[in-house]
């Protein structure tokens, strides 16, 4: 593991210590050691370090310039919404708050340039100076000079100085349209599933075997890996579930060693956990508090999904009930469900060949805006006038994407719209209004 980060002009014992918190990310150390060279030599201007979330940017970026004690600035680009505090975090990483405080009120780059020389002509550098630029596909949104002038500040300020950016997005989608200086290009791949496994081995509680830790990692990741490769989200959903994991062995129900029956009592838990990947849509206590819930609960299953227990207004719940009507029932059939007099027609007199598949298996087709207010003045249970509160409504259900819309902007006469919700959802709705949607369904008759 050390042989791929022996360099020169660094202690051993400091390179070893690299080497063990870089775990599966000792080739990319090594390479980026090499562009950097000796503490004492001149580096190259510019670095653009580039690759997905999580692939371990940051934090080697982080481990090398703490572990080998070299003068650097960390600057988050989320956090410096202005050059302004971009100038102020670097001079006082690098010069203290003296320099900081020679800034003017509004500084420009020129200023910035001309008090870092300053600062650097009494005492120049002896080892290079790193600013690590974190989230820097945010500079693009920033002045036109600004990028163009840190790729290239070792010229502009006379100091052995390099700018590290890390970024999620390629350079090509990076470059000026004016042209910049070339920053040298490294890439940092996803991890593999087995260097996943590796890493996530390493959190296992102390209470418990490593090869017991192991089994639990590999059936998480059986689970998870084919939707989500990012190493934070992944180590949150470990440590999330993993007391559920071991609760048959701590009711002395089965061995360390009996990984069928841990699978079979986890299975359940972690399908439920996968609708909830990224969302963040609770908490974890409230996530736990959640799933104690669903064991004390005999009735139907929850749905893990936040969702699933939104509140909505009285009448948007049946303006989504309509909704879900009109996309999923054809529209000749309305006269039959929501007319008195409709006399009596056998489905099997008016089915044609491409109404043999359900219509919940084509999937929501698109309706206009009068046939969902009339579906709804017919299903709601009171008389409601078409108010400007029920047209805002039908944007509010839009906004939160339980109805999407199909048709162009430019058409206020005739908006059409598709309902976006699961038959599940919506049965979920309708039995808070009493409703029971199921009977005016055209594909349950």
């Amino acid at each position: 593991m050390t042989t791929l980060l022996q360099h020169p002009g660094y202690e051993e014992e400091k390179l070893q210590r690299v080497a063990e918190l870089l775990l599966c990310r000792e080739v990319q150390a090594g390479t980026l050691l090499s562009l950097m060279g000796q503490p004492q030599q001149r580096c190259y201007p510019s670095i653009f370090i580039y690759g997905h979330r999580a692939s371990g940017k940051s934090h080697v970026m982080n481990v090398l310039l703490k572990e080998l004690e070299l003068p650097h600035a960390v600057v988050s680009c989320v956090e410096c919404v202005s050059a302004v505090l971009l100038f102020e975090q670097v001079l006082l990483s690098f010069f203290g708050c003296d320099a900081v405080s020679l800034l003017p009120r509004s500084p420009s780059l020129s200023d910035f340039v001309r008090i870092y020389r300053q600062q650097c002509s009494p005492s120049p550098a002896k080892q290079t100076r790193y600013i690590v630029m974190e989230k820097a596909e945010l500079l693009r949104d920033t002045d036109a000079n600004l990028l163009p002038a840190l790729l290239r500040l070792q010229e502009l300020v006379e100091d052995n100085v390099t700018v590290i950016l890390l970024s999620e997005i390629v350079w090509d989608k990076f470059r000026p349209n004016t042209g910049c200086f070339e920053p040298l290009l490294l890439h940092f791949p996803d991890y593999s599933k087995g260097e996943l496994q590796q890493i996530l081995s390493q959190d296992r509680n102390p209470s418990y075997s490593a090869e017991f830790y192991s089994a639990y990692i590999n059936i998480l990741l059986g689970v998870f890996y084919s939707v989500c490769r990012d190493l934070r989200e992944l180590r949150h959903l470990a440590a999330l579930n993993f007391s559920k994991f071991c609760e048959p062995l701590s009711e002395g129900k089965v061995k360390e060693t009996d990984t069928h029956k841990l699978w079979r009592n986890i299975e359940p838990h972690l399908k439920k956990a996968m609708q909830t990947v990224y969302l963040r849509e609770v908490s974890s206590l409230q996530w736990e508090q959640i799933q104690q819930m669903d064991e004390k609960e005999t009735g139907a299953l929850r749905g893990l999904s936040a969702h699933t227990h939104v509140e909505l207004p009285y009448y948007s719940k049946f303006l989504l009930i309509a909704a879900y009507l009109a996309s999923y029932n054809p529209a000749r059939t309305d006269k039959r469900f929501f007319l008195k007099h409709h006399g009596k027609i056998r489905k099997t007199n008016f089915m044609k060949k491409n109404e043999k598949t359900s219509n919940h298996l084509l999937g929501p087709k698109p309706f206009p805006l009068d046939r969902l207010l009339a579906i709804f003045y017919s299903v709601v249970d009171s008389r409601v006038a078409p108010t400007a509160s029920i047209f805002s409504q039908i944007s509010s259900l839009v906004t939160l994407q339980l109805l999407a819309q199909v048709s162009h902007d430019d058409q206020l006469d005739a908006p059409k719209y598709k309902c976006a919700v699961s038959l599940d959802f919506i049965c979920a709705i309708s039995r808070t209004v009493n409703f029971d949607i199921v009977k005016y369904l055209y594909d349950f008759l």
